[in-house]
């Protein structure tokens, strides 16, 4: 697969030696060595070499529901990268978006920010499908009783503040939220207003009131 575009900029050797005019691209050889290309201008036909972005290959750890993969990635030398940003990871057994958690450099430094070429490893988790831990209170608000769940949902489902939720043989009401580290857009660590919003893939911790029953017993 090829990234070269049907029009690039180039140089004409008929028509404009020293400014380059806009070209339509007519073949492209196998790995996109030597490209033919036909000047808007003047229609002149001629090969042209398109410059190769140097790139650098990065190793990937995916965290996915409590157990871990590796993986490698290409990237063009020179990009930053760094927590928080997400990207979609294809590899043979997998596509998938991926969240960057932490950077590893040489010595297993850890930074949230780094220029590609200087990171060993970079730590991930998926955020296409997630796990989120719910800590259910009793309708009583009896903290000793409470109890905690795993929903899994879509990374981009939404949970707020003060609506009702139902998960199987569970339904419970939103009372708060805690957010991840590596989220971006929010200003607090934890938001319990009527409305609040979070994504599923932002999320910590929900925690929410029982719809069902005041208590419940292990017996």
């Amino acid at each position: 697969m090829n990234d070269i575009p049907d029009r690039v900029p180039t140089n004409c050797p008929s028509c404009s030696p020293d400014l380059e005019t806009v070209h339509e691209v007519l073949t492209v050889t196998e790995g996109g060595g030597t490209v033919t290309v036909r000047c808007s201008e003047c229609a002149h036909v001629h090969k042209i070499q398109p410059e190769q972005e140097s790139e650098v290959t990065l190793d990937v750890v995916v965290s996915q529901e409590g157990e871990s993969f590796t993986a490698n990635v290409t990237t063009p030398e020179g990009e930053t990268i760094e927590t928080g940003d997400e990207f979609i990871l294809e590899t043979d057994e997998v596509l998938s978006t991926v969240r960057v958690t932490s950077l590893e450099l040489d010595g297993q430094k850890r930074r949230e920010e780094a220029v590609v070429d200087d990171v060993e490893t970079v730590w991930t988790r998926e955020v296409d499908n997630v796990a989120v831990n719910v800590t259910v209170h009793p309708q009583d608000g009896s903290r000793n009783d409470s109890r905690s769940i795993t929903v899994h949902v879509p990374g981009d489902y939404e949970f707020t503040v003060g609506e009702t939720e139902e998960f199987g043989d569970d339904e419970f009401e939103i009372d708060a939220f805690v957010v991840r580290k590596d989220s971006s857009g929010y200003h607090r660590d934890r938001y319990e207003e009527r409305g609040d919003t979070i994504l599923a893939k932002d999320a910590k911790r929900v925690y929410a009131y029982d719809e069902q029953t005041s208590a419940w017993s292990a017996w």
